[in-house]
């Protein structure tokens, strides 16, 4: 197989806001250097908190004034709702994104994986685990839940891998073709690639297939000069469903999803080899 190539590249400086595009960057063991290297901790029931909990954020964007190395967290410039901007390391930031949002919030770079208290989950919305569960994910009464034992066992306690602010992995894979599949399935929806933000978009003509990347699930890859391991198909949460820019809130578009793909759109993974990767590379299955 390699008639997959790379069509886009996200990264997203804060974690839930929207992000910006690069024609060619280093993928290193967390991903792409500066993606996801800040996020918000809920003030009022603790933790750090994303999109799932405070949609608001998806309507903020952020992007790094000059290149990030990856070893910290370098400063951005984030895009409040009313189109000013601030840096992630004004002294006015909490204050602004609290103001922003309607909810108090502060704004944190990557602490050490150690912090445990640091990343540990805060308090749930309901004591309901199941409840909690189809909150975050979006699901009615009658749909199933994701298999929640796929993920990291330590996302049970903290809201993402210590050390980082990655839901469960560093890359999340797309392909052109398992958005226009999403599309012509469910037309009355915008099914537009910001709800779903990946990092890496790739385009598949050939394969044939209506989710070509499902398929990669568990192979080593190799893209431009780095190896990646595909981990697991992601499980889609609250998020695709809120409005932010011109796209509208939908919540049909999570009722597509479990019908048509049991809930998943896109494929996590892993960096095992770093290396340069840039648009047109063609990725090539190892295994």
């Amino acid at each position: 197989m390699a008639s997959a190539r790379l069509a886009a590249i996200y990264r997203y400086p804060v974690k839930s806001m929207m992000g910006e595009s690069l024609d060619s960057t280093q993928l290193i063991t967390n991903g792409i250097p500066g993606d996801r290297a800040w996020a918000v901790r809920d003030e009022v029931r603790g933790g750090i908190r994303g999109g799932k909990k405070i949609p608001g954020l998806m309507r903020l964007s952020a992007r790094y004034p000059t290149e990030p190395d990856g070893t910290a967290s370098s400063t951005a410039e984030i895009t409040l709702s009313d189109g000013s901007t601030i840096g992630t390391r004004d002294d006015a930031v909490n204050a602004s994104l609290s103001a922003d949002l309607n909810h108090a919030v502060s704004l944190w770079p990557l602490m050490p994986a150690d912090l445990l208290d640091h990343y540990r989950r805060g308090a749930p919305d309901h004591e309901d685990f199941e409840q909690e569960l189809r909150e975050i994910f979006a699901r009615t009464p009658d749909e199933p839940l994701p298999d929640i034992s796929a993920f990291p066992p330590e996302l049970l306690e903290y809201e993402s891998p210590p050390g980082t602010y990655f839901d469960a992995f560093p890359l999340l894979i797309m392909t052109r073709q398992t958005l226009d599949t999403m599309q012509a399935r469910q037309p009355q929806s915008q099914v537009d690639v910001r709800r779903f933000r990946p990092n890496l978009l790739l385009d598949d003509p050939g394969s044939g297939s209506d989710f070509p990347e499902q398929a990669w699930s568990g192979k080593r890859m190799k893209l431009g000069g780095t190896i990646l391991k595909a981990e697991m198909v992601c499980p889609r949460c609250a998020m695709t469903t809120h409005g932010f820019a011109e796209l509208p809130k939908d919540p049909t578009i999570m009722r597509a999803l479990v019908r048509e793909n049991e809930g998943n759109l896109g494929l996590y993974a892993s960096v095992e080899q770093a290396g340069q990767v840039s648009l047109g590379d063609t990725l090539v299955l190892l295994d």
